[in-house]
């Protein structure tokens, strides 16, 4: 994972947004794009970073991409921040 990438895909509203949404179920990428007053190619952009960035898995299944959230990933980043805190307040 790089932190980078995860950085980068969460610095954008709309990204965050559809992690927001991916947070209670899995959902199919029309029903992501059906949320947003843009393109599906615009959806499907935002999709592709947090794909690279490891944020979201995809599972095709028939003619239907569906998206998760990969929880693993999110829970890294979480512990590094926790972990860049606590030093912060040791050092006080």
């Amino acid at each position: 994972m790089s932190f980078e990438a995860s950085f980068k895909a969460l610095s954008d509203p709309v990204r965050r947004e559809i992690l927001q949404m991916l947070k209670d179920r899995r959902l199919s990428a029309g029903e992501i794009s059906r949320h947003f007053d843009m393109t599906a190619a615009t959806v499907s952009y935002h999709l592709n970073i947090l794909k690279k960035a490891g944020l979201v898995w995809e599972e095709k299944e028939k003619n239907f991409i569906y998206y998760d959230l990969n929880t693993s990933i999110l829970e890294e980043l979480m512990s590094w921040l926790i972990e860049l805190e606590g030093s912060r307040k040791n050092e006080e």
